[in-house]
């Protein structure tokens, strides 16, 4: 995203009383946050960034009236996006300097780190393995260095031609790009837009080390065993598939995204995507008709804002046209009364947990529909926090030509199905995995596009602030890391709900509600971050968004029933 500079009004900071760590302290003018704090302290506690006045910023950003400032530790989770950009920057600048005759392409979030596409004379590259050690060891000599970053800040003309451009993204991002003023930085041979602060130095990468991961390099940012051997195998699968459609819409970055909407061929883009997401689904329901002697029960899980409910509705569609009735079973019906409900490390009602569901109710009710006895259904009130059985709600009986359609977060987990065998259930995972590029260095974090969606749902049909949904966020990827992701590998197949074109379109509705969110609230940052992000599409009005499309879960007009 832009990084916006935060200017004292034209004033010169000739004295003033700045609150840092909640102590009063006078600076004099020129004074920057990292004046503030002594060198061996950001060593010793791994500060790389700061929040001032709930904005997340660089420790070199002068000071300025009326500021409050806390330290960010490498440890914390805007920290740790500081730390991954950092060292993303210094891996860049090693290959422009040591391999000129190569290209290199920024992927997917993997076993840890960035993945990376590496090219040799436009074919991939073959000595991963020494390629993958000597950036290791170049990594761990250049963070010993401590070598500070050259910042500018230029005419959009002239950053044009310093920027590090191998594949005319950042190019076409210029294109469009919303300020006269372009900010770059510069380490060795190597220049970017910076899409967010950097560390005070390459001090920074000391933890970080590159694996092979062919047909290219995984990038870790700390070293460990237990992500490389990590099972990913149909993770990686969906993020290639998916990066094969985005090649087919000749949309690979965000400017090439940009250039298709100002060319009005965005028509034809959506179609494409829209028509890619409906084959897939046909190609899942071929896979449960192939095992249709078996299969009694599918069950759709994934995280927060993946989509699972515009998905199951298009599945059933695809089911019926195969003379299959598809019986839906939501199991946020099954959740235990609140005051049963369990709290996260943090204290906040984990709704993410396993245990929050009633798994001896589900299990009982899997294995009498099984075997063909009916069953009544409970419904779980949101505004009460309580579960009942309405009596004036009908039972259910699974026929002969009948499937289960179990949608929920936990659909993977093997204990929501121990009491029927496994080779009756067919798993599907769902996620929003971004795949979209800002350009060739510069990923786009996959949850941010959860949570913009979630963002925009929330807001528009649970009637809850900007700021509550942000203020959540943390809860809920704690949540997802723990009880839902474990599981993804269960799955027979994975969807990637993602549609290339998506963010122009929210940005229509987020920009709006992201300003809702007070200055003085803690969500602040958060929100000033994801609105950068956002000011880099060129919006699309959502005209042209089927009725059917999972989009339409967040931002309305379905045409499906919900």
């Amino acid at each position: 995203m832009p990084v916006r500079h935060m200017p004292n009004g034209g004033r010169n900071l000739s004295e003033a009383s700045i609150l840092f760590e909640d102590r009063r302290v006078d600076v004099g003018s020129g004074a920057t946050i990292m004046d503030l704090i002594s060198p061996d302290r950001i060593r010793r506690e791994d500060i790389v960034a700061a929040m001032m006045n709930h904005h997340l910023v660089s420790l070199h950003t002068p000071l300025m009236r009326q500021s409050k400032i806390s330290p960010v530790t490498a440890y914390d989770p805007d920290g740790q996006a500081v730390v991954k950009r950092t060292v993303a920057h210094m891996m860049h600048s090693l290959l422009t300097e040591h391999f000129p005759q190569m290209t290199f392409v920024v992927g997917q979030s993997l076993l840890g780190g960035y993945y990376y596409e590496i090219y040799k004379d436009g074919r991939p590259a073959d000595d991963l393995e020494d390629l993958a050690e000597f950036l290791t060891r170049a990594l761990s000599e250049l963070s010993s260095k401590s070598v500070p970053f050259t910042y500018h800040n230029v005419h959009v003309g002239d950053a044009l031609e310093m920027v590090t451009d191998l594949d005319g993204a950042k190019r076409k991002l210029l294109d469009t790009w919303p300020a006269l003023l372009v900010p770059l930085v510069t380490l060795g041979k190597f220049t970017d837009i910076p899409h967010g602060p950097y560390g005070p130095d390459t001090s920074i990468g000391k933890t970080a080390r590159v694996i092979p991961y062919p047909p290219g390099l995984v990038l870790q940012f700390h070293t460990s065993e237990e992500a490389a051997q990590r099972k990913v195998s149909k993770l990686w699968a969906c993020y290639r598939e998916t990066r094969d459609w985005n090649q087919l819409v000749n949309i690979p970055s965000v400017g090439h995204l940009n250039e298709a909407i100002l060319q009005d061929r965005i028509d034809d883009v959506i179609r494409v995507a829209e028509a890619l997401h409906e084959k897939k689904i046909v190609d899942i329901v071929d896979d449960i008709t192939e095992r249709r002697q078996g299969v009694r029960a599918v069950c759709v899980a994934g995280p927060s804002s993946a989509g699972k409910s515009t998905f199951v509705r298009r599945l059933s569609v695809q089911l019926r046209v195969r003379g299959i009735e598809p019986v839906i079973l939501g199991l946020d019906d099954y959740y235990l009364d609140r005051d049963k409900c369990p709290r996260d490390e943090e204290g906040e009602l984990d709704f993410e947990a396993l245990e929050a569901l009633d798994l001896q109710m589900i299990n009982d009710h899997l294995a009498a529909l099984l075997r063909g006895d009916e069953v009544y259904l409970p419904r779980f009130n949101f505004a009460t926090g309580k579960s009942s059985i309405p009596t004036n709600r009908p039972s259910i009986r699974l026929g002969a030509n009948q499937i289960l359609l179990l949608e929920g977060i936990h659909g993977l987990h093997p204990e929501l199905t121990r009491s029927i065998p496994r080779d009756t259930v067919y798993k599907v995972f769902i996620n929003a995995l971004t795949q979209l590029v800002i350009d060739g260095h510069n990923r786009i974090f996959t949850a941010d596009t959860r949570l913009i969606r979630r963002i925009i749902r929330d807001r528009q049909y649970r009637h809850t602030k900007t700021a509550d949904t942000i203020a959540r966020w943390p809860s809920v990827r704690r949540g997802e890391r723990r009880h839902i992701f474990p599981n993804q590998e269960e799955a027979e197949i994975m969807f990637n709900s993602t549609l290339v074109y998506e963010h122009a379109v929210l940005k229509t509705y987020a920009t709006r509600y992201l300003l809702e969110v007070p200055r003085d609230h803690p969500s602040r940052a958060e929100a000033y971050r994801l609105s950068g992000f956002l000011d880099l599409f060129v919006p699309i009005l959502p005209n042209a968004v089927p009725g059917n499309s999972v989009l339409r879960e967040f931002i309305g007009d379905s045409h499906l029933d919900y």
